[in-house]
């Protein structure tokens, strides 16, 4: 018995750790008073997050099933934690200066990123429809009171409102769509879901209630057409945040939808693949052509996001082992990709407060060269360009859906990634062959380091995370676990 309480101990201790130190942090708030208290409960934050996300390998990838089955347990899960609780910890890492010249620096804000993260962990592990949903909206909700945190700014207060309004209509399909799965399955398990699809086959209020579910996620990860809330959140919500939106939360929605797809809806292929393909092709250029006419930076990088996500959906309309790995291999470049890139736009203050104009680029190259080099390596990595990650990536995002005979979808992706290396390149030349503008002020020393330490990893270490035999050993662990 003791056993069996320490082996559901094991598997559970990410979310066990979360839950409890949101408790401690609020407790430990009544204690820490004054200028600092922010600051302690960041980096208390900060080593909880890291923890979180590698207390799995620490304990050596325990597998199995917890609370009754709500949560699976597995490979997969552990390394969609890894990446999500990593990319948190670094965007409160960010959060420092920028919450600190704007005067919003509370220790509320950490105890938010802890329960959007904890939301996200559920997210991944989830094996129940029930669990599914809890752990979508916690998140959300943690999300919700992230994007309005400055509440003194017009925008940002809008952005938090038109994020909830949205994202009630999402849930409001997401539920629906379960209702209809429940009713024509009789389960909520993910297991007993398949097992009736299987042996009962597929039948309009099944296909029904899927279309429903995933019109609920595709908002969740900014999918054309429910992409509408995402520029106006990412331009008002606070910089730093938009910098989360853009990465942890898209990557927990995608591993969401692949064990949906792959685990209960799986003998639903033939059905599904269709409107992941329909996602994909809309997704990539409502992205990439909605940002030709973009000046704000930010909203360039929400239909940025827009155009990335269709390009995440391409492999996962393969259905196979291979396609499941292209998409963990592309989001994970896409995380690092949108992390450095936001930490350069933090970087983007003159003595008057941040600014946000791409033509505030101008000239970057004379003025702050470095920051110059680093955005240009970001950017044409998004571009697909070789030898840097973002290449290897779509490379691995392409090439299941080729092998799936998907050609139409491939050429389409292709094509769209042409237009959108021209609002890429117009930043670029902005900053190279453009007068200068304005000097931005000095930035902080772990601004530079993340976005530095961010482009190397593009540049000169683009052959090392994939490559290498143990990354590859644990992409195909992953991938292979939801099969």
């Amino acid at each position: 018995m003791r056993g069996t309480k320490m082996e559901a101990v094991s598997l559970m201790a990410p979310e066990l750790l979360l839950a409890a130190q949101t408790l401690i942090v609020v407790v430990m708030s009544l204690f820490v008073k004054g200028e600092k208290q922010a600051d302690v409960m960041r980096w208390i934050a900060i080593a909880v997050l890291v923890a979180f996300a590698l207390i799995g390998f620490v304990l050596g990838r325990p597998q199995g099933t917890a609370f009754n089955g709500l949560l699976k347990v597995d490979d997969f899960g552990h390394y969609a934690k890894l990446i999500i609780g990593l990319t948190a910890a670094l965007a409160l890492v960010f959060t420092k200066s920028y919450f600190k010249a704007e005067k919003l620096d509370r220790f509320e804000f950490s105890v938010l990123m802890i329960y959007a993260v904890l939301g996200m962990s559920i997210m991944v592990s989830a094996n129940n429809l029930l669990a599914l949903y809890i752990g979508l909206e916690l998140q959300a909700l943690a999300l919700y009171i992230m994007a309005a945190f400055n509440r003194d700014s017009l925008r940002s207060s809008e952005a938090g409102l038109k994020y909830f309004v949205l994202g009630a209509l999402s849930s409001g399909l997401l539920l629906y769509g379960t209702s209809m799965i429940y009713g024509f399955t009789g389960h909520l398990d993910f297991a007993g879901i398949a097992s009736v699809i299987e042996t009962g086959g597929v039948n309009g209020g099944l296909v029904a209630g899927m279309v429903f579910m995933m019109c609920g996620l595709a908002f969740k990860i900014s999918a054309a057409p429910f992409h509408m809330w995402t520029p106006d959140v990412y331009e008002g919500s606070p910089t730093p945040i938009t910098g989360f939106f853009a990465s942890a939360p898209k990557f927990a929605a995608m591993a969401l939808i692949a064990r949906l797809l792959f685990g209960p809806l799986e003998g639903m292929f033939d059905q599904w693949q269709q409107i992941v393909a329909a996602l994909a092709l809309v997704s990539m250029y409502v992205g990439a052509i909605g940002a030709l006419s973009q000046r704000n930076i930010k909203r360039l990088m929400a239909y940025s996001s827009i155009a990335n996500m269709g390009y995440a959906l391409v492999p996962l309309a393969a259905g196979t082992v291979f396609g499941l790995k292209g998409m963990l291999i592309f989001m994970t470049i896409y995380v690092i990709s949108s992390i450095g890139i936001f930490a350069a736009i933090l970087q983007m203050r003159i003595r008057n407060g941040m600014v946000e104009q791409i033509s505030d680029l101008s000239g970057l190259s004379q003025t702050n060269r470095p920051m110059a080099l680093v955005l240009t390596v970001f950017f044409f990595s998004l571009m697909g360009i070789p030898p840097l990650l973002g290449f290897f990536g779509k490379l691995f995002a392409f090439w299941p859906a080729v092998e799936a005979g998907l050609w139409w979808l491939v050429v389409a992706a292709l094509v769209a990634s042409v237009i959108g290396a021209f609002y890429y390149l117009r930043v670029i030349k902005t900053m190279w062959f453009d007068e200068p503008a304005q000097d931005f002020v000095e930035s902080p020393r772990s601004l530079r380091w993340i976005t530095t330490g961010s482009a190397l990893t593009l540049l000169l270490l683009f052959a090392l995370p994939f490559i290498s035999i143990p990354a590859q050993s644990l992409l195909d662990s992953a991938a292979a676990a939801l099969f």
